[in-house]
């Protein structure tokens, strides 16, 4: 079990919302429980399809290996199969 770092009491304002104060991350997945526990795990977000230009051309590169014909042995994936 991880130990507390900080620990305080907070309040929701008018609007139904609550402060963290110095809180490290922008945003957070939340997780309500049915005994009234709110959990809060922090999230890194990504903008989607976002590749990087080394992804891309390593990418490229693969494909240009294929066109040429310098491809490696077929995976035997028999293994896992039920």
């Amino acid at each position: 079990m991880s130990t507390a770092v900080k620990t305080y009491d907070a309040k929701m304002d008018s609007k139904k919302r609550i402060t963290l104060r110095n809180a490290l991350y922008e945003y957070y997945h939340v997780e309500e429980f049915d005994d009234g526990r709110i959990v809060l795990e922090p999230r890194e977000l990504v903008p989607p399809f976002q590749i990087s230009e080394k992804s891309l051309a390593m990418m490229d590169q693969a494909m240009e290996n294929l066109k040429q014909g310098r491809v490696s042995k077929a995976v035997d994936l028999s293994a896992f199969e039920e």
